[in-house]
C-alpha cells in the first residue's frame, strides 16, 4: 500500500508530493500555489480520489470509500 500521493489542482495545475491519513479521508485541501479549496468530486470519497495519483488507503485496500 502506497501512503504517498501526488495531488494535482485542477484550477492552476499545480503538483504537490503529499502524505495521505491512514485513519481518516481527506475532504478539503488547499493548494499551496493558488489557494483553491479542493473537495472530492461527486462519487469519490476524497481527495486524493479525486485528484491524486494514487486513491486514499482504504480504497487501495479495497474495503471502498471512507468511512463506509
Amino acid at each position: 500500500m502506497s501512503l504517498s500521493s501526488r495531488l494535482t489542482c485542477p484550477h492552476c495545475g499545480a503538483a504537490e508530493d503529499l502524505e495521505m491519513p491512514t485513519d481518516s479521508c481527506q475532504w478539503f485541501h488547499e493548494c499551496s500555489a493558488c489557494g483553491a479549496v479542493l473537495h472530492p468530486q461527486p462519487g469519490d470519497c476524497c481527495v486524493f480520489c479525486s485528484y491524486g495519483t494514487v486513491p486514499c488507503p482504504p480504497v487501495q485496500a479495497g474495503k471502498g470509500c471512507c468511512g463506509s
